[in-house]
């Protein structure tokens, strides 16, 4: 039998064919060497890179220890940002979808607070969160965990950098003492060892170093300096390469904007993804983004990691990061799972510092070179090739991505391979439609029927 086969593992048979449903045959390298210690119960220590799989390696060992029947939580957890706990809630509902009754509740901060209480009232198997909202139900009373069986840290060193040390310790100090703890990181900084030697007992380490290789990214380092502007720069090099979907990071909130609006101003689709976005505008940028209606995100490092951002065709350091390893992290969004991808850095005369910790980091020397001419690109700029339509329904009003599938497609007019990615939420949903035909599915929508009943659609612009 292949080692390296999900079905080398003793998962309950209803795991195994959904598993086989999903596609997901050969484990990645985190998954082969954490799965067997967390099946078989043991603490563990992870070491792993974005885009590792490193979700369905805590999430199938969550799933294998439940017990559907025992209606409390059993497993808690803890992700650093909203958006990472969103993502692999989503991605354990997937794991769990052939289990019947199992019932995972998110817990982040940015949400309101009142249908959280009433969400736990109704109880759920699985609990994933944010450590302050978590901590907040703990604290009031709202979250009970005598039956938990499990606590899972997801990207810890994360947490610990944005300042939640104390939190998660208080967190542990409300769980069982006679649990399974596992600590999922991509770097092992000092406080990652003080906090493994509070939270887990005698725990196994694995580390899967390297995710990425050289032939998967090409990195190039810009030279700024003269007339040149980073923004006439970046503009050359989207226009060089043209990617499909592209990262553009930047220092500071204020930075975000402002760049996102230049880009915008130049014809380029571009939106800014920042701290400071609330919880439907950040939800509406990321759909967008990840349904391929818009191109390029002009982004804080909240999206370095943990973002669910498939396919990234480039990485663009509008400023180098302060910490070598951000940078590796930052460019290890595109060439994820042997597919290519290109990052580009702009360089200026004070970043000889951030040069030289980057060389330490990788070993070798950074070469710059000089950015693209004007007469060396296409000078036209592009649009992607999807369009958002929003619905003012969705899962509280029943409404299920095969209701609006069939909206669009029940005349005929439009196929199945006119509709892209399709994101139900409490109560409004969005589909992504090719660009030629956005008239079209308007109208089928708006004339037809969902659930029995009309609902309103508008383009997002």
């Amino acid at each position: 039998m292949n080692e390296q086969a999900f079905s080398s593992l003793k998962l309950h048979p209803a795991l195994l064919s959904n598993l086989q449903d999903l596609g997901y045959q050969q484990m990645t390298a985190i998954q082969a060497m954490s799965l067997p210690v967390v099946l078989a119960g043991g603490d563990l220590i992870a070491q792993s890179k974005t885009g590792s799989g490193k979700t369905a390696a805590f999430g199938l060992g969550i799933l294998q220890g439940l017990n559907v029947q025992h209606f409390a939580v059993q497993a808690l957890v803890l992700c650093p940002t909203r958006e990472l706990a969103d993502q692999v809630a989503k991605e354990i509902r997937r794991l769990a979808r052939a289990v019947h009754n199992i019932k995972v509740l998110s817990l982040c901060g940015g949400a309101p607070f009142g249908p959280q209480v009433g969400s736990l009232e109704h109880g759920a198997h699985i609990v994933v969160g944010t450590p302050g909202r978590v901590a907040d139900h703990l604290r009031k009373g709202n979250l009970k965990l005598d039956g938990l069986k499990m606590f899972v840290l997801d990207e810890a060193d994360r947490m610990l950098e944005m300042g939640f040390q104390e939190t998660l310790e208080a967190i542990a100090k409300k769980l069982p003492a006679k649990r399974q703890t596992l600590l999922f990181s991509a770097t092992f900084p000092d406080q990652i060892e003080a906090i493994s030697a509070k939270l887990l007992h005698a725990p196994e380490r694995v580390t899967v170093k390297e995710q990425h290789t050289n032939v998967s990214i090409q990195e190039y380092f810009y030279k700024v300096s003269g007339a040149d502007t980073r923004d006439e720069i970046l503009q050359r090099l989207l226009l060089k390469f043209r990617p499909g979907s592209a990262v553009v990071f930047c220092s500071t909130r204020k930075e975000t904007e402002e760049l996102a609006h230049t880009l915008r101003q130049a014809g380029f689709s571009a939106l800014a993804l920042h701290g400071e976005l609330d919880q439907k505008q950040r939800d509406q940028t990321l759909t967008r983004f990840a349904n391929k209606s818009v191109s390029i995100m002009v982004a804080t490092d909240v999206a370095a990691r943990g973002l669910d951002i498939d396919a990234l065709d480039a990485v663009f350091n509008y400023h180098l990061a302060r910490d070598p390893e951000v940078h590796v992290h930052r460019v290890g969004r595109t060439g994820r799972a042997g597919a290519s991808g290109v990052a580009c850095s702009l360089v200026g005369d004070r970043d000889s510092q951030k040069i030289a910790r980057l060389e330490a980091l990788k070993g070798e020397a950074i070469s710059l070179v000089s950015p693209p001419s004007l007469a060396g690109v296409d000078g036209n700029s592009y649009q992607p090739p999807m369009v958002t339509l929003q619905i003012d329904g969705g899962r509280k009003q029943k409404v299920r991505p095969g209701d609006i599938l069939g909206a669009l497609t029940a005349n005929g007019e439009l196929t199945g391979d006119d509709v892209g990615k399709i994101h139900i939420y409490d109560n409004c949903a969005y589909v992504a439609v090719r660009r030629r035909i956005v008239s079209d599915a308007l109208r089928q929508i708006s004339q037809g029927k969902l659930k029995g009943r009309s609902f309103r659609v508008r383009k997002i612009t």
